[in-house]
């Protein structure tokens, strides 16, 4: 077994830029060996983040279909999005599907929670399975209408070798709630 190591010393916090979204912070760090470094990382809200894996049936996923303003492109993945201040997670995916989807679910299951690039940003995001779903619509956020994309969970290597399918949030939620699904069966 591995020695804990005792985490660095933050000698100082500077905020270098800040956007609507993030602040970008330099951190002067002592490392227990004597060594010093900058490093940068970004902060998100603080709230986290919630990811949804839809399924209509016992063998249908449901996915969407957005625009990536990062790699300015069209994407294929699961419902998801920031959990409102004072906001459960729990509350925050049933919300989220409702506005992404136009559903809401009887039965949420917490799968997992995943860090998000934890080298530079701190943010976590809540990885829910919802079954159980009805019809329920909320206005969300969105600019345009988001495309809802049905899929056989069987056919799931199919959709892994898709080339809009890889945001890796979306890939490890579809691979834990396989795995969830074949340990259940």
């Amino acid at each position: 077994m591995t020695e804990k190591k005792s985490l660095p010393i933050i000698n100082k916090r500077t905020a270098v830029a800040k956007s609507k979204l993030f602040t970008i912070e330099q951190l002067d760090l002592t490392f227990s060996n004597g060594v010093n470094r900058i490093y940068e990382r970004m902060q998100g809200s603080g709230r986290g983040a919630v990811m949804i894996v839809p399924m209509l049936d016992d063998d249908t996923l449901i996915l969407i279909r957005e625009y990536c303003a990062g790699t300015h492109s069209y994407e294929l993945g699961f419902p998801k999005g920031l959990i409102d201040p004072g906001e459960e997670a729990i509350i925050a995916a049933n919300r989220e599907l409702k506005e992404e989807v136009g559903v809401g679910a009887k039965h949420l299951e917490a799968v997992h929670t995943v860090a998000m690039a934890p080298a530079f940003f701190k943010g976590s995001m809540e990885i829910f399975l919802a079954r159980d779903l009805y019809q329920e619509s909320l206005e969300g956020d969105e600019p345009e209408p988001l495309e809802v994309v049905y899929w056989p969970i069987k056919q799931y290597q199919e959709l892994l070798a898709r080339p809009d399918f890889n945001e890796a949030r979306s890939i490890a939620a579809l691979m834990l709630v396989v795995d969830l699904m074949r340990n259940n069966a």
